[in-house]
């Protein structure tokens, strides 16, 4: 037992040497984090984002990238204060005892699922829309097309974890470039947009309750923690005691490839389309890019579009469907059963499809769903509990006591009271 401690002592010792190098592994999970978080949630975002006026989003553009990377960081953190090999829900264990453990595992398993649910809706309506507006042909019925969609999906979920990350990382370089193209073909379509509601400052009290039921829809927007507990355990395997810093470093080069990325085609898209047109869209449960291709009169618009929201959402489907999977399969253990693992990830895959598929039929409103269940229970794992382990945890007592634990609880209280104040209006 002492051969093998000191063999891996030795292993760790290597490492830090190792950070001055970035590897193909370390490049692989930045644009699966990029993935993850560029989805559904980013395609809607310029339209919720652009109804609240100029000002707020100048704000919400300002709190992005520190709102995303302290917040993620934090998880990450979370994650590897574990024992080795630890994932989310068995570090929650471990630090909270059986029953919070179980606890926050439920909170962790819907604070996730409510956005496959989300992915499922969207990416049925993409495809139907690109079958009526675009090839001009009648789409199957909802219930049948969202049933051969999902399930396609649930096929390349059988592959595995580092097949779906490498698979997700690749299919992020083709879309970076055309979520560029298309904010740079936007520009000589700008019309000034969003612009008209820049020549007043709102009322104090109406600008914070705005940027209030506006910031879970960020949250979602720049989401990635489904996968956090996936990449948080690679980079502890790989890198040992130097995890936190090169995570860090890989979070840190995502967040604001995404931050400059998202928020360029954000802006690019409210400076063409109109308040009206932007509630237009929102009226039509559609993401961003598929009321452009219904909006402009040229054939490679009208095509490329929807085919880049239907990559962005089939990605972070694909990512948060690992995050989701590890919450239900945690719930079914903590209640004592132990299936074998191959009739556990069945079962897994059954209930995720039927869930996915009925909730996809009935066609909720996603914006809906983002400011009542996505941003403000992804809020209360992703903000609160990593804050709260830093305070009352003795293996995170090294991060207490830092400016961004403070703004990071903040953005999360704000998320949570948002959810309410949405419920009780």
């Amino acid at each position: 037992m002492n051969d093998q401690a000191s063999s891996v002592d030795e292993r760790y010792a290597t490492t830090p040497a190792t950070l001055t190098r970035w590897s193909r592994q370390d490049t692989t999970w930045m644009l699966g984090l990029f993935g993850t978080a560029i989805g559904a949630g980013t395609l809607f975002l310029p339209i919720n984002a652009g109804l609240g006026g100029f000002w707020p989003l100048v704000i919400l553009a300002l709190l992005a990238f520190p709102m995303t990377f302290f917040a993620h960081r934090g998880l990450t953190r979370f994650v590897l204060s574990g024992r080795e090999g630890s994932d989310i829900t068995d570090v929650v264990e471990e630090h909270f005892g059986l029953k919070a453990g179980a606890l926050i595992t439920l909170l962790y398993f819907f604070a996730i699922f409510p956005i496959l649910l989300i992915y499922s809706v969207a990416l049925t309506n993409t495809v139907s829309s690109f079958m009526e507006h675009q090839l001009h042909i009648m789409p199957p019925p909802r219930a049948i097309l969202a049933f051969v969609l999902i399930l396609g999906l649930l096929a390349v979920v059988r592959c595995g974890e580092q097949v779906i990350v490498k698979a997700m990382s690749l299919m992020v370089y083709p879309f970076i470039v055309a979520l560029l193209f298309l904010a740079v073909y936007l520009i000589p379509h700008w019309t000034g947009g969003i612009l008209s509601t820049a020549r007043e400052l709102p009322a104090p009290s109406a600008l914070l309750s705005t940027l209030w039921l506006a910031i879970p829809v960020m949250v979602f927007s720049f989401n990635h923690s489904p996968i956090i507990s996936a990449f948080a355990v690679d980079q502890k395997r790989q890198y040992g005691a130097n995890a936190d810093e090169r995570s860090s470093q890989i979070l840190s080069r995502a967040h604001l490839l995404m931050v400059v990325m998202v928020l360029f085609f954000v802006f690019s898209c409210v400076l063409t389309l109109s308040p009206a047109q932007l509630a237009e869209a929102k009226a039509q449960n559609l993401s961003i890019l598929s009321y452009l291709a219904n909006h402009f009169d040229n054939p490679t618009i009208a095509f490329a579009a929807p085919l880049i929201a239907f990559v962005a959402i089939a990605k972070s489907f694909l990512g948060h469907y690992i995050g989701a999977s590890e919450g239900l399969k945690g719930l079914v253990l903590k209640t004592g059963r132990r299936p074998a693992a191959k009739s556990l990830d069945r079962m897994t895959a059954a209930f995720m499809l039927v869930v996915c598929w009925i909730v996809a039929t009935l066609n909720p409103s996603i914006l809906g769903m983002i400011e009542t269940l996505g941003g403000p229970i992804i809020a209360s794992i992703l903000f609160l509990m990593p804050m709260y382990a830093i305070r009352k945890v003795p293996a995170m007592a090294k991060y207490r006591g830092q400016a961004s634990n403070v703004f990071v609880t903040a953005v999360g209280l704000v998320a949570i009271t948002a959810l309410i104040y949405s419920l009780l209006s």
